[in-house]
């Protein structure tokens, strides 16, 4: 069962992987200083899932091609020159 997908957009910049996790960890240190083991645990397990898969296992995907280019033909040249004089 995969609770965090990274392969979501989301999670592309690494500044949001960091702060999920240091949200996480942070939430851990507030639960433990306020004598609730239970939360604490909880959140830091959750904290080192998200490392495990936002940034250890994050393998970003290749930037995908919205529009190709289109085939260019050969453009065909005049053999006039462009500003003739009659």
């Amino acid at each position: 069962m995969q609770l965090i997908d990274p392969s979501h957009p989301m999670y592309k910049p690494l500044w949001v992987r960091i702060l999920i996790v240091a949200v996480c960890f942070g939430w851990a240190g507030v639960e433990t200083l306020g004598s609730q083991p239970f939360w604490a645990m909880l959140s830091g397990a959750l904290g080192a899932y998200a490392a495990w898969m936002l940034l250890l296992n994050f393998k970003p995907q290749p930037p995908e091609a919205t529009n190709p280019a289109p085939a260019q033909d050969e453009a065909v040249e005049d053999d006039e020159p462009a500003d003739d004089k009659k």
